[in-house]
């Protein structure tokens, strides 16, 4: 069987090899012209006059559009409809786009667009979250509370009291591949478009929409991304829209991308968060209450802000049973650019609110941080008295408290305790610090309809099986996993199995490839596809050999049916000689799920991933400067699909959890303008910032859901791995001083270094 077993990316060798192609790189036909936005200098304020002639005679220059160009509405928002393409005239971010450059080559939209001439009446900005409060500028009304038991009393009455903040950064995708979009215009005005997406289907949507087609004559199509990680969810939409805009006014192919300065500029990062705290704990260190109050800083346009912030509240209490909680969420409308989709969606932000909540009550009733954090687990048991979140929903197969002691066996972390303790009673200038975080987070798309996924089989009369799914690859392996569950009920080798680019025309109604549901969702309609194909050739087998189909078996290649075998090329061509039908849909929801985000009630989640990490620094307190001396990592992958695939995400998303919170930050400046737009100001983690010793192992079990082979999902929950590092540095900024270090992230050296003296003082 093909499933569990470590193989290598379906794409390595093009990719070790620089032949795989990306949108980009695709052959464009002749005459394509190329797209660049022209931007605002401002963030907020009107256009009081804006002169294109220099742009319209620059050298190459075939078409200049602005918003007065065009015929209908176009919007390129996800949820909200309030994000034009082209600004109507008033400016709401340093970056926005005003007018669309049409030229012969690439560089010659990119210089023609720096010649505009634009005068602005210019507008106060609302740039941070205080300025956001003092102008009542949200995106709801009012504050979005959720709330479990009488959080009141829980604090009133409590011995102990931790309060305080916390400042957490966003961050910026930092794909290698940037935004790119293609558009091909087609007979009686259809249009192909190749889009770098993770959403195939809201391109189609908001292309259609644009040039004012229904959505069968968009054929949206994407064979690989390099990189997403939420960030091509829905940033990827103004580009494919503007393509396919002068696609159809010209009649020729168009083709945007964004380089690498224009691309950190004018989409949108990881929201960033500030989140105060009020919690209650007894002698023993038990959570008795606590209150959150989350704010968001959205940007100008609502994108995926409201569910974002939702995702924040869900993981609120990570992996502690909180049996009082109040969690209000302030969702900030902002001069900055649109904050959108990235890893995690939210739940990081939320998770390092309460892990905050932990390490700080740790430090105050001078308890070791392991131990408070584990006598306030949910409990392993599924025997009531069952469990229940802040929003509901009972907490089953619960895996920390035997995760939590295996890791610390095999981190040998006691031991390691006691070591650190008496090296940094040595060492004055250099200090030690050792952290273990869990993690528990929900699977599952909080927007409940768009748990469902689609896929499409074709097994040829050769034997050779091509399929296509509403997933998109991005470098996670998806491609590989689904091919290896067809591969496993066809009981074929994985070379007999090809998947196709991901095509709006095969699959239709697809959702986005995120929450971590790539491999759960579109896993299960291929193996629906493929089990349908399968019995009908076994139905026909049982017939040719007078014998029922049950005695129908396919492995290894070969096809028993009762006494007699045969290959499975020989199966095909027999069932296609027999008319039987090769093809076959497949379609998959995810059950269970009732949830009602304004009541803050229900079950949003099929089942939790679980993990934990032991991460181990030194911090100089002559500089602020660190390193991470090791990493030991136990996550949970329930019956992995490919533990080679697993172990690098697991591995991938502890480097940029910890570039979260430690080296990547965003900074803009007072005007509004972000000054950290290149790799040469924005710093995200090097291969010589990954822990000298890496140690990732996978939890030996299987998830106790009926998912894809009892597999768990992976893209998402190795991120939070991240937090153990920066708790690990909390650790060793607390034995500088007496006084608890209050770290805001990212923990960069200047921070740290702040840090360090406050302990002291």
């Amino acid at each position: 069987m093909s499933v569990a077993k470590p193989l290598p990316h379906e794409a390595a060798k093009l990719h070790v090899t620089g032949s795989a192609h990306y949108v980009d790189e695709l052959p464009t036909p002749r005459g394509t012209l190329h797209l660049a936005f022209g931007l605002s200098d401002i963030a907020s304020g009107t256009i009081s006059n804006m002169d294109l002639s220099q742009v319209r005679s620059a050298k190459g220059v075939v078409d200049v559009i602005t918003a007065s160009d065009l015929d209908r509405p176009a919007d390129c928002s996800p949820s909200n409809h309030d994000e034009p393409l082209l600004s109507d005239g008033t400016i709401h971010y340093l970056g926005q786009p005003l007018f669309l450059v049409v030229a012969d080559s690439h560089h010659a939209a990119r210089r023609a667009a720096r010649l505009a001439k634009i005068d602005y009446t210019k507008t106060t900005p609302i740039l941070t979250i205080e300025d956001a409060l003092a102008a009542n500028s949200h995106f709801e009304e009012g504050p979005r509370i959720w709330e479990k038991g009488n959080t009141a009393q829980a604090l009133e009455t409590a011995p102990h009291i931790v309060e305080g903040e916390i400042e957490m950064g966003g961050q910026e995708h930092f794909y290698l591949e940037g935004q790119a979009a293609l558009a091909l215009p087609q007979d009686d005005g259809d249009m192909v478009v190749h889009s770098s997406t993770q959403h195939p289907s809201e391109i189609q949507h908001k292309v259609a929409d644009a040039i004012g087609l229904p959505m069968h004559a968009v054929r949206v199509e994407i064979r690989r991304m390099g990189g997403g990680f939420g960030g091509k969810e829905s940033q990827g939409n103004a580009l494919a829209i503007a393509c396919a805009l002068v696609a159809q006014k010209t009649g020729r192919a168009c083709k945007m991308r964004y380089d690498r300065d224009d691309d950190m500029v004018i989409t949108g990062k990881r929201h960033d968060f500030r989140i105060t705290y009020r919690a209650s704990f007894d002698e023993t260190g038990r959570l008795l209450g606590v209150d959150f109050k989350h704010y968001t800083r959205c940007g100008w346009a609502m994108d995926l802000s409201l569910p974002v912030a939702d995702r924040a509240m869900l993981h609120a209490d990570n992996a502690y049973d909180l049996p009082n909680a109040r969690i209000e969420s302030h969702r900030l409308r902002t001069n900055t650019q649109s904050a959108t989709a990235f890893r995690g969606f939210g739940g990081p932000q939320g998770m390092l609110g309460i892990e905050r909540v932990m390490d700080h009550a740790a430090h105050q009733l001078g308890m070791d941080p392991t131990e408070l954090r584990r006598r306030n687990y949910y409990t392993d048991g599924d025997t009531p008295p069952k469990q229940t979140t802040p929003y509901g929903q009972q907490v089953d197969h619960f895996l920390l408290n035997a995760m939590t002691d295996q890791l610390a066996q095999s981190a040998d972390l006691t031991a390691r305790k006691a070591k650190i303790a008496e090296w940094n009673a040595q060492n004055p200038h250099l200090k030690k610090g050792i952290a273990l975080t869990p993690v528990k987070f929900g699977i599952s798309f909080t927007l409940t309809h768009l748990n469902q996924a689609g896929a499409l089989v074709h097994v040829y009369q050769d034997g050779s099986i091509r399929m296509n799914h509403g997933g998109t690859e991005m470098g996670q392996g998806l491609f590989q996993k689904v091919a290896q569950v067809a591969a496993s009920r066809f009981g074929v080798p994985i070379e007999m199995v090809k998947i196709t680019a991901t095509d709006t025309g095969k699959v239709p109604n697809t959702s986005a490839t995120a929450a971590s549901s790539g491999s759960d969702l579109n896993g299960m309609a291929v193996k629906a596809a493929c089990d349908t194909i399968r019995d009908r050739m076994a139905a026909h087998l049982a017939d040719l050999h007078q014998t029922d189909a049950t005695e129908v078996s396919f492995v290894g290649g070969r096809v028993s049916v009762g006494s007699a075998e045969m290959s499975f090329s020989e199966a095909a061509k027999l069932c296609y000689e027999g008319r039987v039908s090769l093809s076959a849909t497949g379609f998959y929801k995810t059950p269970k799920l009732a949830w009602d985000r304004i009541a803050g009630q229900g079950r949003p989640f099929l089942y939790f991933a679980h993990g934990a990490a032991v991460s181990e620094v030194v911090v100089d307190s002559l500089t602020g400067e660190y390193r991470i001396l090791r990493t030991d990592i136990l996550h949970d992958c329930g019956h992995s699909l490919n533990p080679a695939l697993d172990i690098g995400q697991i591995e991938g998303g502890f480097v940029q959890g910890t570039g979260w919170l430690t080296t990547e930050e965003l900074v803009w400046d007072d005007s509004g303008r972000l000054r950290t737009h290149a790799p040469s100001t924005y710093k995200i983690p090097a291969c010589s910032d990954r822990p000298d010793i890496f140690n990732v192992t996978l939890w030996d079990g299987e998830n106790a859901e009926d998912t894809i082979y009892k597999s768990k999902a992976v893209g998402e929950p190795p991120f939070m791995h991240g937090m153990s590092v920066f708790f690990a540095l909390s650790d060793a900024i607390a034995q500088f001083g007496q006084g608890y270090p209050a770290l805001d992230a990212p923990a960069t050296p200047e921070r740290v270094l702040k840090s360090i003296q406050k302990v002291r003082g």
